[in-house]
């Protein structure tokens, strides 16, 4: 059973997207996905520095378009569909509008441009509320939660494995770095604001109008929510969960918690890949990971999908194997 997986912001790097295009149709079909995003996404994934490419407006519409021009290169090189190659789908933070497009939730340009939409007001509410971001590694997970509140910070992402990302005001940042939880080291992060806290709060309502009359469809695939890991087969639902997202904590680790529980075997990582498979290491030892991070690991990710991706006998509706 075969898992895909987006990748969240911070994922990007300079100049990722240019062996991409290289490959025949890519070029064109980046240019649709720039033009529904409105952001020269050629121009910042091929020559843009780190500096520019960490902007929220950004990072969120480069590092989504790259996830789905590697999902669909993998699936023209397999000749298949999404239901072809796999079982469930997640994202991590802005890669959960990655993942929905993969479920079928969202077409490419459909989720590139709502994916606009949200960087755009994030980017606004992080100016309007200066503020940050620090990882925390390690540690007793009570105590990390308590020296984080104690620092006037909120846990943003709960990602496993011993780790949690902080965020609050640059002061709660700075006060946490000064007490860190036993055992854990606490290291700043280079984002423009604290995201998934009660910071984003101008971001979030205003998101929530725009993606409550977006156009989608119920998923053709199990998707994973970053609320709470559970199945969303709705596609209002998922939208509308996608929205509470950014004021609220990304549990990275529930979804990890509900692949275990479904039986994954391996798990896909779409370009720019790394970050997760990397947290999958350590939650999930026995899972085959691979992470797409140029045209170069097409092959390895079709061999995997060719040893892991099962017949399908689930429902969308239900997520829930047949008696067949």
């Amino acid at each position: 059973m075969l898992a895909i997986l987006a990748p969240g912001q911070g994922a990007q790097t300079p100049a990722m997207l240019a062996p991409w295009l290289e490959l025949p149709g890519v070029a064109d079909q980046l240019g649709e996905l720039a033009e529904a995003a409105g952001v020269d996404l050629l121009a910042h994934g091929t020559v843009s520095d780190a500096d520019t490419i960490r902007d929220t407006a950004i990072a969120q519409p480069l590092i989504v378009a790259a996830s789905l021009l590697s999902f669909r290169q993998l699936l023209a090189r397999l000749d298949a569909t999404a239901t072809d190659v796999a079982d469930v789908a997640a994202g991590h933070s802005v890669g959960e509008l990655a993942a929905a497009a993969v479920a079928g939730v969202l077409t490419d340009a459909s989720a590139v441009a709502l994916v606009g939409e949200r960087a755009r007001l994030m980017a606004s509410a992080a100016a309007e509320n200066p503020s940050g971001m620090a990882a925390v590694l390690g540690g007793d997970p009570d105590e990390v939660a308590a020296a984080i509140e104690a620092a006037g910070a909120w846990p943003a992402n709960v990602n496993g494995g011993g780790q949690v990302v902080a965020a609050g005001t640059h002061e709660a940042i700075a006060a946490l770095v000064a007490a860190p939880p036993a055992k854990a080291r606490v290291v700043p992060l280079q984002v423009a604001g604290a995201f998934h806290t009660p910071l984003m709060a101008s971001a979030g309502t205003a998101f929530a109008a725009v993606a409550a009359s977006w156009e989608a469809t119920d998923p053709v695939l199990p998707l994973l929510s970053n609320a709470d890991g559970e199945v969303v087969t709705d596609r209002h639902d998922a939208l509308a969960r996608i929205a509470r997202q950014i004021t609220s904590p990304v549990r990275w680790d529930l979804c990890q918690a509900t692949l275990a529980e479904r039986g994954v075997t391996a798990v896909l990582e779409l370009a720019p890949g790394g970050v997760l498979t990397g947290l999958a290491r350590r939650t999930l030892p026995d899972v085959v990971r691979v992470a797409i991070k140029s045209p170069d690991d097409l092959g390895a990710a079709a061999e995997l999908v060719a040893e892991h991706a099962l017949s399908r006998t689930e429902t969308p509706q239900t997520g829930r194997k047949g008696d067949a």
